[in-house]
């Protein structure tokens, strides 16, 4: 990636609109967009006014697929693979991090825990729910369900 990443600068934020993205990167919104359907990873999320905002390895991640695939010239398919075997490693070193963690956080974890158990106990007997807590949505009264619109309602699509 030494040419892209050598042409670009990424400003130190945390968070970037995609129009920055597009910027920075040098494509097209519609690029942007079909590579957010092609790589799963790209960790891209809407803010609650709509908008997409990408965090800063997502833009990095971004310049990477653009080198994949116009320097390189992988297809989207082989740009996939090649960032997934290069993720593998990092997944390798997942027990290293537990480590680092240490008995202390594992016990503050457990003690948490204990106490999320305790409040659930509470609200548990002070609303009358039973232990086996039913996780699944109400079902539908005839009330509730969606109506079926009569055939000689509907118009011709054009």
């Amino acid at each position: 990636m030494p040419e892209i990443a050598a042409q670009v600068e990424i400003p130190n934020r945390a968070l970037f609109k995609a129009v920055e993205v597009c910027d920075l990167v040098k494509v097209q919104p519609y690029v942007l967009r079909s590579w957010e359907a092609e790589f799963p990873k790209l960790g891209v999320s809407k803010t609650a006014g709509g908008p997409r905002v990408y965090r800063r390895a997502d833009v990095e991640q971004v310049l990477r697929i653009k080198h994949l695939l116009l320097v390189e010239g992988l297809t989207l398919a082989g740009a996939r693979r090649r960032l997934e075997e290069e993720a593998a490693p990092v997944a390798a070193d997942a027990p290293v991090i537990d480590e680092l963690i240490g008995q202390n956080a594992r016990q503050r974890l457990t003690e948490v825990k204990r106490g999320l158990r305790s409040i659930l106990d509470l609200l548990s007997r002070s609303n009358g729910v039973r232990d086996d807590y039913q996780l699944a949505a109400p079902a539908m009264t005839s009330a509730s369900r969606p109506r079926a619109i009569p055939a000689s309602r509907v118009k011709p699509c054009r």
